[in-house]
């Protein structure tokens, strides 16, 4: 990888370019992002400004290597552990040598994928029958009698064959090559740059990102790949450049890098730690957010709907009536200013919707590194009380089985 020159900040930070360390093409790429909503580039009297939203990770572009640090909520020593806790996949031994150093996560990721397919590099890697056409000097499988008749004009020098061996060539396995060498194309560490490479040159690889991309979409983890879960796991958050399922988008960024979105990561954690943590009382989450949600019916274009990140069923003083609870992840500062009149209205709704008609009830989950916080909003009208509103700072400075129990322990 050429020399770029290393351009850091934090997320919600902006940071001075020289006109010529952007290309025309890395200005393309930075206005795509910027309409995904992951950064903002706008020019002033010396060259760019690079603003950075409630994004993290690594940007590599022509010119310049753009290193985005966690600064509010979930501390770089921290975060991995969290991101895992998103996915749903193991922390990978390493963790206890996780820290966001001034390269970024980045290399991180690619350390985590690494670690994964070592293992299933000792193991074994999984191999299953391949259909294969090839000439052989001697018959092996079955003889194409059609292409030896038509191609080789009845001569028995050559032979065309039609072979069904057990190879390791297979997707599960080409779709960790691909993600071995993007991860290549990250990273600043010599050392781990030289693992990856290694690792890379063991395992096929699919015949673009994308074929990859779309190999992974369509696997289902049976016993016989189950094993392969986590390593596909980070392979994917590598492929699509931090856009995981549920976590930034679909598509992936047009720019070689690893950008995640903080609010959706956040969502991601609220939606697991709510599950978990009302699942020892006989709660459990209601998937889909119960039907068709709040709709909006009789204005301008279509009907409107919306559903709140998270919503619980939890078992009521009489275990044959059940109460629903609506939460709400919010990325912000709620640990510093108070909850904004938008967000008031928005979970009064969400609890008129879904919660008791006498009790109407919703939750607030904000990041809070220290410790944590709870804090109760009453809402009232000139006709009494329109609804409570519980806003729970979850400690991010704590392991994520630790906030569960603390969740737990409030919502019971």
């Amino acid at each position: 990888m050429p020399d770029r020159t290393p351009v850091r900040l934090g997320e919600y930070e902006s940071a001075p370019l020289e006109p010529d360390q952007l290309t025309p093409r890395d200005v393309d790429r930075l206005h795509a992002l910027q309409a995904r909503g992951c950064l903002t580039l706008t020019p002033d009297r010396t060259g760019w400004r690079l603003k950075a939203n409630a994004t993290v990770g690594v940007l590599v572009l022509d010119r310049v290597r753009v290193v985005i640090a966690p600064k509010f909520a979930i501390p770089g020593e921290q975060l991995m552990s969290w991101l895992a806790y998103a996915l749903g996949t193991p922390v990978p031994a390493t963790a206890r040598w996780w820290a966001t150093g001034p390269d970024g996560y980045a290399d991180l990721v690619a350390a985590a994928l690494l670690e994964q397919c070592e293992r299933l590099l000792r193991e074994g890697l999984r191999r299953d029958y391949v259909r294969r056409r090839s000439v052989e000097p001697v018959l092996r499988g079955r003889l194409d009698v059609a292409a030896q008749a038509t191609r080789r004009y009845g001569q028995l020098d050559q032979l065309h064959v039609r072979t069904f061996d057990r190879e390791a060539d297979i997707w599960d396995n080409r779709v960790l090559g691909s993600a071995l060498k993007a991860a290549l194309s990250l990273t600043a560490s010599p050392d781990l740059a030289r693992a990856l490479h290694g690792a890379a040159g063991v395992f096929p690889q699919a015949p673009t990102p994308a074929a990859a991309l779309r190999a992974l979409d369509r696997t289902h983890y049976t016993r016989l790949n189950a094993r392969y879960q986590p390593a596909h796991t980070w392979a994917r958050l590598l492929l699509r450049g931090g856009g995981v399922t549920d976590l930034l988008t679909g598509h992936g960024t047009t720019a070689d890098g690893l950008l995640l979105a903080m609010p959706a990561l956040w969502e991601a954690v609220v939606r697991r730690l709510g599950t978990e943590a009302v699942g020892p009382h006989g709660g459990h989450g209601v998937p889909g957010g119960s039907g068709v949600g709040i709709t909006v019916r009789g204005d301008l274009g279509n009907a409107s709907t919306f559903r709140p990140d998270l919503l619980l069923s939890l078992p009521g003083h009489d275990t044959a009536l059940r109460t629903l609870l609506p939460l709400d992840a919010k990325y912000k500062r709620y640990d510093r200013h108070g909850v904004s009149a938008a967000d008031v209205h928005q979970l009064l709704t969400y609890g008129s919707g879904y919660a008791s008609a006498d009790a109407p009830t919703a939750v607030i989950v904000h990041p809070q590194p220290g410790s944590h916080a709870q804090r109760t909003l009453q809402v009232r009208g000139p006709k009494g009380l329109l609804g409570i509103i519980h806003v729970l700072g979850v400690d991010t400075r704590t392991t994520p089985e630790q906030a569960t129990a603390w969740i737990g322990s409030v919502l019971r």
